[in-house]
């Protein structure tokens, strides 16, 4: 799914490198949480999965596409194949929230029939009802966003989910049921690949766990247990 050999990153005018020789593979249908401090290299991870940053050397390919040799016109084509959440939610604020999970089908060109048959279903699967459905997202609890945040990753059913700090913006409570939710997607398949700072959350799932510190990778074990 995804796999890193040699990987360096350092930004321009950087003292030091922000990842320092990444070797790592990602396999589908693993749950996979990175943790880290802030200024780890955690974000600098996602950005180069996603192709927004390029690193300085090493090779990263992800679903078996060599990103090197991705061309610029196809990277839409690539993350679309992902499903990504943000720890601010980046819902639009004018759209109701069928319409912002639908957005994320009709910039594909699906028909008004696909929309109107995923949309509640994948809705449904983040407890979202049809009554929250009409409602704008300034409407919905930061909990509820999230979800609304997650039901628009899942829409286009893709085999990889990323998650930049999910649950930084909620109250913890609220954070465990995400952290359930997503445990409950990765059960049907689905790879998960979370950054957190918030250990205690995941602690309980069992789960694969990498440590990034000072751009390096410092640990990669499985971790957890209680819920299986």
């Amino acid at each position: 799914m995804i796999e890193f050999k040699g990987v360096y990153k350092k930004y321009p005018g950087a003292t030091a490198e922000a990842l320092k020789d990444i070797n790592l593979t990602i396999n589908d249908g693993e749950f996979v949480s990175i943790l880290g401090s802030s200024g780890a290299g955690k974000s600098t991870f996602l950005k180069l999965i996603m192709k927004e940053e390029l690193p300085n050397s090493g090779d990263i390919s992800v679903a078996g596409v060599d990103l090197s040799s991705l061309k610029r016109k196809n990277i839409p084509f690539l993350r679309r194949r992902m499903g990504i959440v943000f720890q601010d939610f980046r819902l639009i604020p004018n759209m109701t929230v069928f319409d912002n999970v639908a957005f994320a089908l009709r910039v594909i060109g699906a028909s008004n029939k696909d929309v109107r048959t995923r949309v509640p279903y994948v809705l449904s699967l983040v407890a979202i009802d049809a009554e929250k459905a009409r409602k704008l997202p300034s409407q919905l609890s930061g909990g509820e966003q999230q979800r609304v945040g997650i039901a628009r990753a899942l829409v286009n059913n893709p085999s990889l989910i990323i998650l930049d700090e999910p649950t930084g913006n909620i109250d913890p409570d609220l954070s465990q049921d995400i952290v359930e939710l997503l445990y409950n997607i990765n059960k049907k398949g689905t790879t998960i690949l979370m950054v957190t700072h918030q250990h205690e959350l995941i602690k309980k799932y069992r789960h694969r766990t990498i440590e990034i510190k000072g751009g390096c990778v410092v640990s990669d074990t499985m971790m957890g247990g209680d819920v299986q």
